[in-house]
């Protein structure tokens, strides 16, 4: 997709979001048309739904459903912040929207999301994709995250330079994207930033042991956040998943490499698929 293309892309998405009615909030989502069982992309930390926008050409033909979670986008926040909230939410659109049994793919606290959803709410899961994600963040006050959230002020600035480490990645994610990321992280009051990030260092997903769903785990190489030792600690406590390593991709991989990506998503749950 060539320049002109891409800011056509991004400028287009938020008009794209249709609304529904989770829980008495109203949840923001994008949706792709499509046949064949539907896949829940659930984005990360101050993201929304366009951070898949550049995987979604690459599962065409699939029906994709890209909630804004609570507090993100154009979602309303809603009074918690909690991962069990964000898992709660997701399971509300997956039955308002009838989906039968998606594979819920999430990214970093997307990723601790869909963990939580499937062992809370087993029924509404077919599997899991799991991207550069941790059961427990382990992050100390010094953490490069947790200062660079500390000392953001309002109106954060989509120009500021934590953005350059919080989204860092390899030179070909195009800048159109990036622009849209951050007005879209940049429009959440930084007392937001705040609470939702706490809540994130106080996670331990150890009941994630009892996840039964078939589980994909991408990790980025080259990831600052949660790398290789999260990534071991992921897989030992998800019986029976299988990792695969996104070669020279940081916490992004989806940004970076999108369509090794949905080959590894599209391998683990539909290869052989007539």
């Amino acid at each position: 997709m060539d320049l002109p293309d891409q800011e056509a892309e991004q400028g287009a998405w938020a008009g794209r979001k249709r609304f529904a009615d989770v829980g008495g909030l109203d949840l923001a989502y994008v949706e792709v048309a499509g046949s064949g069982p539907p896949l829940v992309l659930v984005h990360g930390f101050t993201d929304t739904s366009r951070s898949f926008s550049l995987l979604a050409p690459h599962l065409s033909g699939r029906r994709l459903i890209m909630p804004d979670l609570r507090g993100h986008g154009a979602s309303q926040a809603g009074r918690g912040f909690g991962i069990a909230d964000f898992a709660d939410d997701v399971a509300g659109l997956i039955r308002r929207l009838r989906l039968e049994r998606p594979v819920v793919v999430g990214h970093s606290l997307g990723g601790m999301v869909a963990m939580q959803l499937a062992a809370r709410h087993p029924e509404l899961v077919g599997g899991l994709a799991l991207l550069a994600t941790t059961l427990n963040p382990g992050m100390t006050q010094d953490h490069p995250l947790v200062a660079g959230v500390a000392a953001l002020r309002d109106p954060i600035s989509p120009a500021d330079p934590f953005y350059d480490w919080w989204h860092q990645c390899g030179s070909g994610v195009p800048q159109a994207f990036l622009a849209g990321m951050a007005k879209d992280a940049s429009a959440m009051p930084a007392a937001r930033w705040r609470a939702i990030l706490e809540e994130i260092r106080r996670t331990d997903l150890g009941g994630a042991r009892a996840v039964r769903a078939r589980t994909l785990i991408i990790a980025g190489a080259c990831d600052p956040l949660f790398g290789r030792a999260h990534q071991q600690v992921l897989a030992e406590a998800l019986a029976g998943s299988r990792v695969v390593w996104a070669e020279h991709c940081g916490h992004n991989p989806h940004w970076e490499d999108p369509a090794f990506i949905a080959g590894a998503i599209t391998g683990m749950f539909w290869n052989g698929e007539a």
